[in-house]
């Protein structure tokens, strides 16, 4: 890919990504198990170079319990730029007390109004993003 300022397609820095995703508080989680696709919205909060958000009982809970390799997704878009950041990485689900209620302490947004007493970290293993300049 181009990655000179003339191109309209550039590559983020990983620190650039970080930034960008600590900036949004809602994103797109891609799971697969059983041969099945899903996506979901969720809220989420950046700690430490992770992504935490809380979920309850059901689909996206069971599907990260089988296959914890997940794909998640931000973007954006105005009248001069855009710009995607997509992580790779394996989602733990938080077990012990500490451990859930140190994120309870993080102000993971809660936007969707369902019980979501589940604590779920993703620990990256691949990020990357592009900025696209508008015409």
């Amino acid at each position: 890919m181009d990655t000179s300022s003339d191109s309209p397609v550039t590559e983020l820095t990983t620190e650039e990504c970080w930034q960008l995703l600590a900036s949004h508080e809602v994103g797109r989680l891609a799971t697969t198990a059983g041969g099945v696709l899903d996506i979901f919205p969720i809220t989420y909060v950046v700690d430490n170079e992770s992504l935490v958000f809380r979920t309850g009982p059901g689909t996206k809970l069971v599907e990260l319990t089988i296959n914890e390799n997940v794909a998640f997704e931000i973007d954006h878009y105005d009248d001069r730029e855009g710009y995607s950041v997509v992580l790779h990485g394996h989602a733990q689900q938080l077990d012990t007390m500490s451990e859930v209620d140190q994120a309870k302490t993080l102000g993971i947004p809660d936007l969707f109004p369902t019980e979501r007493p589940r604590v779920v970290r993703i620990n990256p293993t691949h990020i990357t993003g592009r900025r696209f300049r508008r015409s």
